[in-house]
């Protein structure tokens, strides 16, 4: 049975800022944040955008009406969450007209989450051939300002359809994975903003990576010259382009050339958007999907999954005839293009605009905000969301 991914959307909020106009404020060589990091614009979130509307905005764009009562599995992934209790996947479940027939779920670690969702869909349609299931990998990267992390923010949501015979994507197994306990990265619970241990997190994905790309190897007995591309998390584009250089020297110099070209491709939507965490990995793919142009089906292209905490997984998919006619690449152009940047100050005021803890009732200004689906406040301490086209 050939299970994978049948269509792939992607959303991010309508402005960004320059990092090289947010190095020069805050005192630092441009060339830092653009060549050292590798990232160029950082998308920030207005207060009306948060993980649910992210996500459903990401699905909204690629789902029908015959997806909508196929769809019997929503995994909302993220580490994002807006409740202790109750699931993204149910807000947005209602928010995009799915079934009532339906399970609703949200699952977390760190930026693994999407992956981990790919993973428990496979095995829930191999169990229901006629099932689909839309994974959502959603949320906003926080730092804080002048802080370390801060160049490596962002803000955005991509959504999958999973489902057999799919359009763009056959899922192959077997996949490797890897866990151990360390605090590289963390958010506590009093916390809206992430901790990080810089060094410890560059030196665990780097070591996650060669570790199970080894393991990987001897279960499957691929290698690089098998690859037409391996796409990373890239929560900074600089740090995938480390992992692939670490194992490039296996390969032949075709290989090399093939391999470093293709991540140059992976990479581009990353570098405009930001760190997307749970979707970093499947942004990565889109851009080389929808970018690339001597792709053709058949490929194998190999994915390489880190969340920090740790688990990591690396497994690969065969690209699909014809698998350019189900991407939405028009809409991506068009979505990126019309962004606004905004000034350094700007950015600023709109990061410390947060929805205040506690308050029972608030309305937020959804009509400054083009997404079609919009956080719009917070009622008898319920958060809403509205739906402009109805």
């Amino acid at each position: 049975m050939n299970i994978g991914i049948d269509k792939i959307g992607f959303y991010t909020p309508h402005l960004y800022v320059e990092t090289k106009e947010l190095a020069v404020a805050r005192n630092i060589d441009p060339g830092k944040f653009t060549v050292g990091i590798g990232q160029e614009k950082m998308s920030v979130p207005p207060i009306t955008q948060d993980a649910v509307s992210l996500a459903a905005n990401a699905a909204h764009e690629i789902l029908t009406e015959e997806d909508k009562q196929q769809i019997d599995f929503v995994i909302f992934a993220t580490e994002s969450g807006i409740d202790h209790s109750k699931a993204g996947a149910v807000y947005v479940h209602e928010l995009l007209g799915i079934n009532s027939n339906a399970r609703s779920i949200e699952v977390k670690e760190a930026c693994y989450g999407a992956t981990a969702g790919i993973q428990i869909a496979k095995g829930h349609i191999a169990l229901n051939p006629d099932s689909k299931v839309l994974i959502l990998g959603s949320d906003i990267a926080r730092y804080g300002l002048n802080t370390g992390g801060e160049v490596t923010q962002g803000a955005g949501a991509v959504a999958i359809v999973m489902s057999t015979d799919p359009s763009i994507m056959t899922l192959e197994s077997p996949s490797t994975y890897q866990t151990e306990d360390i605090m590289d990265f963390w958010r506590p619970i009093f916390s809206d903003k992430a901790f990080v241990d810089g060094k410890q997190s560059v030196d665990k994905y780097l070591s996650f990576f060669q570790d199970i790309w080894k393991v990987h190897k001897q279960k499957t007995e691929l290698e690089l010259k098998d690859f037409e591309a391996i796409c990373f998390h890239l929560p900074y584009t600089k740090m995938g382009q480390k992992a692939l250089k670490a194992v490039i020297p296996e390969g032949t110099e075709a290989d090399q050339e093939r391999l470093l070209a293709n991540f140059e491709t992976s990479k581009q939507y990353n570098k405009i958007v930001g760190n997307i965490y749970t979707g970093s990995l499947y942004l990565s793919l889109l851009s080389l999907l929808e970018l690339n142009t001597n792709i053709e089906a058949g490929a194998r292209i190999g994915l390489f999954s880190y969340g920090s905490g740790a688990v990591g997984e690396f497994f690969s998919g065969i690209l699909q005839p014809n698998y350019k006619d189900a991407l939405h690449t028009a809409q991506h152009e068009t979505l990126l293009a019309e962004r606004k940047e905004i000034s350094v100050a700007e950015y600023e005021e709109v990061f410390e605009d947060i929805v205040p803890a506690g308050e029972p009732t608030i309305e937020l200004p959804v009509e400054n905000d083009p997404a079609p689906i919009c956080f719009s406040g917070v009622k008898d301490h319920m958060r809403q969301y509205v739906r402009k086209d109805g």
